[in-house]
């Protein structure tokens, strides 16, 4: 079984390296992209089967016992990280081979995409900081290109700016790196969990801080969330969409990896539960300011951030098993709504509010689409916003963070306001101003790529089968919550011969 740690990896480069090769043949592209995706949720489903017990299961790439070797790692945090996002990577390429936009750009969109994907498996796999900054850098890479992908004078200005904070964040990253192995000559993470706890108290506490700064830029955490609402609107609907769904999620996967098992002390932290409100209220009052579809849901990117940190601040069982259910949900839901934006972009020319209106006539499938993830997004019973939110609460109220509670309760009730914006400007009464393309009047039959629509209807769905699930979803977080709160297991299967 240690041979599929090295899958998610190897599938998708495996894949791009062949992609690049059959770049006269576009369905050749296209089968192997989504054959190699498909095998890598395979992998992934197996790995977290096997990791659902709280098992660890960790390997040496080229035989080097660590510390010193490359180890990869797959504990039940990682396998659901890894399993999830490997499904959403499947999704949204069958929704980019269905788009005009950007299957027929260029023969470097699937093998690019594969590279991100390969990036995004090995944040999750890797068990030491410089292959974390290596995964990041083989991510952030690929997302470079894809963030200008079609060469728009607005992707071009607001890509350089991604480029330009990914970068400054990555040579932080590099210099923190450098840092940790200076004070405890190591990088290996289940080392550094022993050897850190030997360094000076305060030495520890700030390298800790520089790694939530460093983590934290990635993430879109409060005060470092200033380049997301004005790169990610104006990418190509399939590359929003992946990006909003994973890149942060990557970034919260590694403040929550580093917390837990080498910066952690037990009990709640202040600044983190401080981060998490001001990065809540901030993202939702951010979104409710904005008229345009992609920018209100950037926005709100930032703000169900705070909702995960919120979670990790309050450093309980409960708290990071409602921390792991809500990333899931979150994920889901918020790639399924830049899908459902890509559509109406698609079939309207625009994301304006002011040159949308009508769409429940001529789209009623559409409004459903969208109606589903954002009551979820939003927290609204049954759906599964409700029951993650209601858990970081239960788990907010047991510690006592009546403050931060409060603000998740608010920041909820002002994220159904801003859905219902969306509602209003884009499927309810008539546009202020002519739409782009004709397809958007109301009345006319709105007609959308086959592909497109499959893939959104199948993230709907997920969401939904989401909530049915909830309860073995939950002890599943519950079991993750359990080996972050004691990585005991995690240190003993990197440290063992």
């Amino acid at each position: 079984m240690r041979v599929a740690l090295i899958l998610p990896l190897v599938l998708p480069l495996a894949a791009a390296a062949i992609s690049v090769a059959l770049g006269r043949w576009p369905m050749a592209r296209r089968t192997i992209g989504v054959g190699a995706l498909a095998a890598t949720v395979g992998a992934s489903i197996a790995l977290l089967a096997l990791a659902a017990d709280g098992t660890v299961v960790a390997g040496q790439v080229g035989g080097w016992e660590a510390p010193l070797g490359i180890s990869l790692v797959v504990d039940t945090f990682s396998a659901i990280m890894l399993t999830v996002s490997a499904i959403m990577l499947l999704a949204v390429l069958v929704y980019a081979i269905g788009s005009p936009r950007t299957d027929d750009s260029g023969a470097f969109f699937h093998p690019v995409y594969l590279i991100l994907a390969a990036g995004v498996s090995a944040s999750f796999l890797t068990g030491d900081l410089f292959n974390l900054f290596v995964a990041f850098e083989i991510t952030l890479t690929a997302s470079y290109v894809l963030i200008t992908f079609g060469g728009k004078r607005d992707q071009i200005r607001h890509g350089m700016t991604y480029i330009v904070i990914s970068l400054l964040a990555s040579t932080l990253f590099i210099t923190a790196v450098g840092l940790v192995y200076a004070a405890t000559g190591t990088v290996n993470m289940a080392d550094l969990a022993v050897k850190l706890t030997e360094i000076d108290p305060g030495l520890r506490a700030g390298l800790g801080v520089l790694f939530l700064v460093v983590f934290g830029i990635k993430a879109a955490l409060f005060p470092l969330f200033f380049w997301l609402p004005d790169a990610y609107p104006t990418a190509a609907a399939p590359v929003t969409a992946i990006f909003a769904g994973l890149l942060t999620k990557v970034g919260v996967y590694a403040i929550i990896r580093s917390h837990t098992l080498l910066f952690g002390e037990s009990g709640p932290s202040n600044l983190l539960l401080v981060v998490a409100g001001l990065t809540m209220v901030t993202g939702v009052l951010g979104a409710i300011a904005q008229n345009d579809v992609k920018r209100i849901l950037s926005f709100h990117i930032i703000s169900q951030i705070g909702y995960m940190i919120f979670g990790l601040g309050l450093y309980s069982l409960a708290g990071l098993a409602a921390t792991v259910f809500y990333i899931v949900h979150h994920i889901i839901v918020k790639t399924t709504l830049f899908l459902v934006g890509g559509l109406i972009e698609e079939r309207t020319g625009t994301g304006a509010l002011r040159k949308l209106g009508g769409l429940l006539h001529s789209s009623p499938l559409l409004a459903a689409l969208f109606l589903l993830p954002a009551l979820s997004l939003a927290g609204i019973p049954p759906l599964s916003g409700f029951v993650a939110k209601l858990a970081l609460i239960q788990a907010g109220l047991d510690i006592g963070t009546y403050a931060t509670v409060t603000v998740a309760i608010a920041v909820s009730a002002l994220t159904l306001f801003s859905m219902t914006k969306i509602w209003a400007g884009v499927f309810w009464g008539d546009a202020d101003e002519p739409p782009p393309l004709p397809g958007a009047l109301v009345g006319s039959r709105l007609v959308f790529p086959r592909l497109m629509l499959g893939a959104t209807i199948a993230l709907v769905a997920a969401g939904l089968a989401f909530v049915g699930a909830a309860a073995p979803l939950y002890a599943l977080g519950e079991t993750a919550a359990a080996g972050l709160i004691d990585p005991t297991a995690y240190i003993a299967a990197v440290r063992s011969p």
